[in-house]
Protein backbone atom coordinates (compact mmCIF):
# COMPACT_ATOMS: atom_id res chain seq x y z
CA UNK A 1 0.00 0.00 0.00
CA UNK A 2 1.38 3.77 -1.04
CA UNK A 3 1.96 6.05 2.05
CA UNK A 4 -0.22 9.12 2.07
CA UNK A 5 2.84 10.81 3.71
CA UNK A 6 3.84 12.92 0.34
CA UNK A 7 6.04 15.43 2.85
CA UNK A 8 8.61 15.52 4.68
CA UNK A 9 7.20 18.19 7.31
CA UNK A 10 4.28 19.36 8.95
CA UNK A 11 3.22 21.68 10.80
CA UNK A 12 0.98 19.79 14.08
CA UNK A 13 -1.63 22.68 14.33
CA UNK A 14 -4.49 20.45 15.66
CA UNK A 15 -1.81 19.23 18.36
CA UNK A 16 -1.41 20.82 22.16
CA UNK A 17 1.01 17.83 22.95
CA UNK A 18 4.36 17.91 21.88
CA UNK A 19 5.51 14.80 19.51
CA UNK A 20 8.26 13.23 18.42
CA UNK A 21 10.42 14.63 15.65
CA UNK A 22 9.06 18.39 16.54
CA UNK A 23 11.76 20.88 15.57
CA UNK A 24 12.35 23.98 18.03
CA UNK A 25 14.37 26.38 17.58
CA UNK A 26 16.38 29.13 19.59
CA UNK A 27 15.85 27.57 22.66
CA UNK A 28 17.91 28.43 25.37
CA UNK A 29 19.12 25.33 27.82
CA UNK A 30 20.59 25.41 31.05
CA UNK A 31 22.95 22.04 30.31
CA UNK A 32 24.92 22.66 33.70
CA UNK A 33 24.41 23.42 37.09
CA UNK A 34 27.39 23.28 39.58
CA UNK A 35 28.64 24.76 42.57
CA UNK A 36 31.61 27.39 41.78
CA UNK A 37 34.84 26.97 43.49
CA UNK A 38 32.85 29.26 46.30
CA UNK A 39 30.22 26.91 46.63
CA UNK A 40 27.77 29.42 44.99
CA UNK A 41 25.56 27.87 42.49
CA UNK A 42 25.76 28.84 39.39
CA UNK A 43 24.81 27.65 35.20
CA UNK A 44 26.25 26.87 32.16
CA UNK A 45 23.42 27.68 29.45
CA UNK A 46 23.73 27.59 26.38
CA UNK A 47 21.80 28.32 22.83
CA UNK A 48 20.06 25.41 20.73
CA UNK A 49 20.22 27.13 17.34
CA UNK A 50 17.73 24.12 16.53
CA UNK A 51 16.34 20.80 18.34
CA UNK A 52 14.80 17.60 17.87
CA UNK A 53 11.96 15.49 19.78
CA UNK A 54 13.51 11.67 19.84
CA UNK A 55 11.86 10.38 22.84
CA UNK A 56 9.36 8.14 21.37
CA UNK A 57 5.91 9.19 20.57
CA UNK A 58 4.02 6.54 22.21
CA UNK A 59 5.09 7.70 25.45
CA UNK A 60 5.04 11.14 24.88
CA UNK A 61 1.01 10.51 23.91
CA UNK A 62 0.57 8.27 27.26
CA UNK A 63 2.44 10.77 29.36
CA UNK A 64 -0.27 14.22 27.83
CA UNK A 65 -3.57 11.44 28.11
CA UNK A 66 -2.55 10.87 31.89
CA UNK A 67 -1.43 14.09 32.97
CA UNK A 68 -5.15 15.26 31.49
CA UNK A 69 -7.33 12.86 32.56
CA UNK A 70 -9.85 13.87 35.03
CA UNK A 71 -9.03 13.62 38.81
CA UNK A 72 -11.33 10.87 39.40
CA UNK A 73 -10.16 9.24 36.38
CA UNK A 74 -6.71 9.74 37.45
CA UNK A 75 -5.84 6.52 39.41
CA UNK A 76 -2.17 6.21 39.37
CA UNK A 77 0.55 8.69 37.16
CA UNK A 78 2.24 6.32 35.66
CA UNK A 79 2.28 7.36 32.01
CA UNK A 80 4.48 10.55 34.04
CA UNK A 81 7.37 11.78 31.89
CA UNK A 82 9.82 13.77 33.98
CA UNK A 83 12.16 15.13 30.85
CA UNK A 84 11.97 14.18 27.31
CA UNK A 85 14.78 13.17 25.49
CA UNK A 86 16.29 15.72 22.23
CA UNK A 87 19.12 16.05 20.06
CA UNK A 88 20.43 19.42 18.63
CA UNK A 89 20.60 19.57 14.87
CA UNK A 90 22.90 21.98 13.51
CA UNK A 91 23.52 23.94 10.41
CA UNK A 92 24.47 21.48 7.65
CA UNK A 93 26.78 23.77 5.70
CA UNK A 94 28.25 24.57 9.68
CA UNK A 95 29.03 20.73 10.48
CA UNK A 96 30.78 20.02 7.47
CA UNK A 97 33.52 23.44 8.58
CA UNK A 98 33.64 22.11 11.95
CA UNK A 99 32.27 25.54 13.23
CA UNK A 100 28.94 24.74 14.73
CA UNK A 101 30.33 24.41 18.47
CA UNK A 102 32.00 27.97 18.24
CA UNK A 103 29.90 30.05 20.05
CA UNK A 104 27.95 28.05 21.34
CA UNK A 105 28.52 27.57 25.13
CA UNK A 106 30.68 24.97 23.94
CA UNK A 107 33.58 26.76 21.72
CA UNK A 108 34.93 23.62 20.38
CA UNK A 109 36.90 23.34 17.35
CA UNK A 110 35.09 20.24 15.50
CA UNK A 111 36.11 18.18 12.09
CA UNK A 112 35.90 19.45 8.76
CA UNK A 113 34.54 17.01 5.91
CA UNK A 114 35.69 17.02 2.56
CA UNK A 115 33.85 16.07 -0.52
CA UNK A 116 33.52 12.86 -0.53
CA UNK A 117 33.10 12.26 3.24
CA UNK A 118 30.62 14.68 3.15
CA UNK A 119 28.49 13.08 0.43
CA UNK A 120 28.36 10.13 2.87
CA UNK A 121 26.51 11.93 5.75
CA UNK A 122 24.40 13.46 2.72
CA UNK A 123 23.39 9.61 2.04
CA UNK A 124 22.75 8.84 5.65
CA UNK A 125 25.32 6.20 5.15
CA UNK A 126 27.60 7.54 8.06
CA UNK A 127 25.75 6.16 10.94
CA UNK A 128 27.11 8.94 13.71
CA UNK A 129 24.98 11.16 11.50
CA UNK A 130 21.47 12.34 10.51
CA UNK A 131 20.63 15.04 7.25
CA UNK A 132 17.39 16.40 7.16
CA UNK A 133 16.30 18.52 3.74
CA UNK A 134 15.78 21.72 4.00
CA UNK A 135 11.69 23.34 3.61
CA UNK A 136 11.93 26.99 3.33
CA UNK A 137 8.49 27.32 4.00
CA UNK A 138 8.47 25.76 6.53
CA UNK A 139 11.66 27.89 7.90
CA UNK A 140 13.49 24.63 8.52
CA UNK A 141 16.86 24.75 6.92
CA UNK A 142 19.58 21.97 6.07
CA UNK A 143 20.24 20.48 9.20
CA UNK A 144 22.54 17.49 10.43
CA UNK A 145 22.19 15.71 13.47
CA UNK A 146 25.57 14.63 15.29
CA UNK A 147 24.19 11.20 17.30
CA UNK A 148 26.84 11.73 19.80
CA UNK A 149 25.18 14.63 21.31
CA UNK A 150 21.88 14.62 22.72
CA UNK A 151 20.01 16.16 26.47
CA UNK A 152 17.37 15.58 28.28
CA UNK A 153 15.32 18.34 29.03
CA UNK A 154 12.61 18.61 31.33
CA UNK A 155 9.33 18.55 30.20
CA UNK A 156 7.33 21.47 32.01
CA UNK A 157 10.33 23.67 30.66
CA UNK A 158 9.65 22.35 27.39
CA UNK A 159 6.06 22.86 26.92
CA UNK A 160 6.12 25.75 28.20
CA UNK A 161 8.41 27.08 25.55
CA UNK A 162 6.27 25.10 23.18
CA UNK A 163 4.39 27.82 21.74
CA UNK A 164 7.04 30.66 20.71
CA UNK A 165 9.68 27.98 20.10
CA UNK A 166 8.06 25.30 17.62
CA UNK A 167 8.40 25.67 14.08
CA UNK A 168 7.37 22.53 12.24
CA UNK A 169 7.67 18.82 12.76
CA UNK A 170 9.19 15.86 10.89
CA UNK A 171 6.45 13.66 9.45
CA UNK A 172 5.73 10.02 10.75
CA UNK A 173 8.25 7.84 8.26
CA UNK A 174 10.81 10.39 8.33
CA UNK A 175 11.01 10.54 12.18
CA UNK A 176 10.92 6.94 12.57
CA UNK A 177 13.80 6.40 10.55
CA UNK A 178 15.30 9.39 12.45
CA UNK A 179 14.67 7.35 15.38
CA UNK A 180 15.42 3.84 14.45
CA UNK A 181 19.18 5.15 13.16
CA UNK A 182 19.15 7.24 16.50
CA UNK A 183 18.37 3.76 18.49
CA UNK A 184 21.20 2.01 16.36
CA UNK A 185 23.55 4.31 17.32
CA UNK A 186 23.48 4.35 20.88
CA UNK A 187 22.97 0.81 21.43
CA UNK A 188 26.15 -0.52 19.51
CA UNK A 189 28.82 -2.22 21.54
CA UNK A 190 33.03 -1.52 21.20
CA UNK A 191 33.75 -5.56 21.33
CA UNK A 192 37.30 -5.30 22.30
CA UNK A 193 40.45 -6.11 20.45
CA UNK A 194 41.86 -10.17 21.14
CA UNK A 195 45.01 -10.64 19.93
CA UNK A 196 46.06 -13.89 17.65
CA UNK A 197 47.83 -15.58 20.85
CA UNK A 198 45.22 -15.24 23.04
CA UNK A 199 42.60 -17.29 20.75
CA UNK A 200 45.45 -19.80 19.98
CA UNK A 201 45.45 -20.25 23.75
CA UNK A 202 41.83 -21.06 23.90
CA UNK A 203 42.03 -23.29 20.99
CA UNK A 204 44.77 -25.01 22.75
CA UNK A 205 42.59 -25.52 26.18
Amino acid sequence: MKSKIDSRYKVNNDEDRICQGDIFRDLEYDYRIYKDKNGTLAKDTITLSYLIVISQDCDLESDYRNRNQKSEEQKTQDKFLNSILVCPAYLADNLRLGTHLNGTGFNLTMEKYDHARWGIILDNKNERYHYLLADIDLQVPELTIDFKHYFSIPRSYLYSSRKDHYIASINELFREALSQRFAYYISRIGLPTIEKEENLEIVKN
